[in-house]
């Protein structure tokens, strides 16, 4: 009887240690596979509660103008002194504003010119005008349409900079893309 005894408890024991209890599973991920696992002996499947179903994150298109890292958040045009063409530097610039008019019709934008403050204010009026329809006229040939497009001359009431040396002067011989 004693031995019965002993062998009930050791056929006990090894079941117990055979056996193991089921895991809990996480849902961690957005969307997981039911978990099964099989011991030894007989098979256990635990399975996980159903993943809650993923949530679209809607898509939020950036408006290029809006974005610093963008050729089109630039949108000043820079001259030397007495010259009112667009420079090689700035061209790419104008290009992108030309393209960007010409596959959005219903943008417009106002050019506005100016000058620095060295030349009266009739000639500083006029090189601020002839600035503007430069850029205009560029923004047309890159396909923006004439009705989009609406100039002004500052001469030289809106400077950028108010020192009185080229370094100010220059920040103040532009034309502004504005819209």
């Amino acid at each position: 009887m004693k031995k019965l005894v002993i062998g009930l408890v050791l056929v006990n024991l090894l079941a117990a240690c055979a056996s193991e209890k089921p895991k809990e599973t996480q849902v961690a991920a957005p969307a997981p596979a039911p978990v099964a696992e099989a011991p030894a002996p007989a098979p256990v499947v635990v399975e996980a509660a159903p993943a809650p179903a993923p949530v679209a994150t809607p898509v939020v298109e950036t408006d290029p103008l809006n974005d610093p890292a963008n050729i089109l958040a630039k949108r000043s045009v820079y001259y030397p002194f007495d010259v009112s063409a667009v420079q090689e530097a700035d061209k790419p610039i104008v290009a992108a504003h030309a393209k960007y008019l010409s596959e959005h019709s219903d943008r417009k934008v106002r050019i506005e010119g100016n000058a620095d403050e060295r030349g009266s204010n009739e000639y500083n009026l006029a090189l601020g005008q002839r600035r503007a329809d430069s850029v205009k006229k560029m923004l047309e040939l890159g396909g923006a349409k004439s009705g989009q497009i609406e100039t002004i001359s500052y001469g030289e009431e809106k400077p950028k900079a108010t020192g009185h040396d080229e370094s100010a002067w220059s920040q103040n011989r532009r034309s502004d893309i504005k819209y």
